[in-house]
This record gives C-alpha cells, structure tokens and sequence, in this order.
C-alpha cells in the first residue's frame, strides 16, 4: 500500500474499450461476478498490468489516482478503466470520495490496492456468495497473503491478515486512523475463504521510505489515543479478528521495550523462523518499523516540552 501525495482536481473518467488482448484469460470463462472494483493508485506503473490482467471477470473497473506522473494513467485507459484523480487526504477520505463520485455500476464494491491481485477462486466465491441472500450484510473480510521476494511468507507476515474489502457501496464509510483507515459498517460483516494476493514489487528501499511515512501517521495517532486513554482489555478477547488486531496494536504501543516484544512474538510466538532467512530478514524489518514509531513518539514529546518552556 503506497502513501499518495496531494493533488489538485479532478480528472474525466476514461470511457474506452479494452485493447488488452490479455484480458481473454481463464477468469473470464469461469463467468462475470456482480461487483466493481476500485483501486486506489500513484505512480503504480509497475503493479498495474498484472493487477489488472487478473480483472478480466470484472465489467467495471474504477481507478482512482492521486496525480501520478507515471504512466498510470496511460495504462488504466489502455485497460479500459474509468479513470478518477483526487486529492489525497487519507486513505479514509480517499474511499469516500470514491464511493460517492464514481459511480459504481454494482451495489458490491472490491476494494484493492494495485500491487494486490485477485485469484480466480476468489471471483468464483464472491459470485457464490451473492447470489445468495445479502439484504443484512454490509461488508466481507478476507484473509491477505503478504509476498516478498518472490515467495509467501505464511509465518512472518501474521497471516491470516484479515482485511475489510468487498463492501456495499451504500453500507460502508472509511475513518482515517494512523497511515491506513479502518470502516464503518452498516449490518453483518462475513467472511470469505479465499486469499487476496498482495505483492509489491518495488523494492526494500521503496519498502524502508514508505514504512518511515507510516511510522509519521502511526506515532501521531497513537500520541491522540493516548491522550483519551481507554482499556484495550475488553477487546483483546473479540471474536472479530479486526477488532482484536487493532486491540494488540494499541496494547503494543504501551509496552516497553516494543521492538524487541513485537520480534519476540512474530519470529518465535507466530513461528516466523518457518519461513527460514526470508521470514528473520522480515521479522527484523518490521521489528525496525516498531522502534521507528517509538522514535517518533518520543521525538513529538520532546519537541512539544521544548515549545512548552
């Protein structure tokens, strides 16, 4: 997931066909779901070919860019794509947007990321499932498998990685929170079996800039939690796994000695030591992004007692 930067205005949708060739591919033969997809981009010329080549099922495809200078745009208009642009204030606020100025042709919005793909077994679920009855549901979760370096790190990445993202445009709104955003939904959250691939390609120095962007937005929220502190207790022992994720990342935030309890858990307590090399190399990498946030944290404090003298 990349951090856009801010815009301007916004663009024309693009309303041309498809030239892909690629686009005739096996998940266009297993049949169309009844969903748009919506994914939010900058500069992800890279990602976008693959992400969508795997979206030929789908018969409304909406991008909606944060100004790249890329040639992402090129790209979506070459696919087909309706082509949005926004000013980027969020990753909440981006959505919104989105839900409420593209249009989507389905009532069931998938939500992606361009470095994310969509297996055919998941398309053939998500029709299955609504086919069926969904008047009380607003949204599905499903489970986000983390590649790096060519290979799935089932054990150091957390997985399963639970994720809110097939939506019902009219049920669902965004709230920022820290560098991501978390949702609001308006009747029963399901879930889905199959995974959401997620594999960004860019690079571990792309991979350290951006961790340092969301280590900015995490510090900055964790200081206004803690500033309206409230019990995490309850909510550690949530059925909902989002729930209790969010309840471990703010219990985290209290603890000493952070970077070292969050490798402890991942390398050891979650087994990430199955995923050999890759998954140390990866436990340590996050674990860096955990002292990070600390840093922040304390860098904002004393910057702020400075002022106050």
């Amino acid at each position: 997931m990349i951090e856009p930067s801010l815009g301007a205005v916004a663009a024309q949708p693009s309303t041309q066909p498809s030239t892909q060739a690629s686009m005739q591919s096996e998940q266009l033969t297993r049949g169309r779901a009844p969903v748009s997809v919506m994914i939010f981009t900058l500069n992800e010329e890279l990602h976008l070919p693959s992400c969508l080549a795997a979206l030929a099922w789908c018969d409304d495809v909406i991008v909606v860019d944060s100004f790249s200078t890329d040639r992402t745009e090129a790209i979506c208009r070459e696919a087909g794509a309706r082509f949005f642009q926004h000013a980027f204030t969020g990753f909440g606020d981006q959505r919104n947007w989105a839900l409420d100025h593209t249009s989507p042709a389905h009532e069931w919005v998938l939500v992606l990321d361009a470095d994310e793909r969509v297996v055919p077994e998941l398309v053939d679920e998500m029709r299955e499932v609504l086919s069926g009855s969904t008047s009380g549901v607003g949204a599905f979760r499903l489970r986000r498998r983390f590649y790096m370096w060519g290979r799935w790190l089932r054990y150091s990445s957390l997985y399963p990685n639970w994720v809110v993202r097939l939506v019902h445009r009219d049920r669902v709104r965004y709230v920022n929170r820290g560098h991501a955003e978390t949702q609001e939904v308006q009747g029963e959250v399901r879930e889905l079996t199959h995974d959401l691939i997620d594999e960004n390609l860019k690079g571990i120095d792309e991979w350290f800039e951006r961790q340092n962007r969301y280590a900015s937005k995490e510090a900055e929220h964790e200081r206004s939690n803690e500033a309206r502190a409230s019990s995490v207790v309850p909510s550690l022992t949530s059925r909902d796994p989002l729930v209790r994720r969010n309840a471990v990342k703010r219990a985290a935030g209290r603890m000493p000695f952070r970077a070292l309890a969050y490798f402890l858990y991942s390398y050891v307590w979650r087994r990430g030591f199955l995923d050999g090399r890759d998954g140390l190399m990866f436990c340590v990498m996050k674990a860096v992004y955990q002292e990070m946030i600390v840093i922040k944290k304390y860098s904002a404090e004393r910057e702020a007692a400075a002022r106050g003298r």
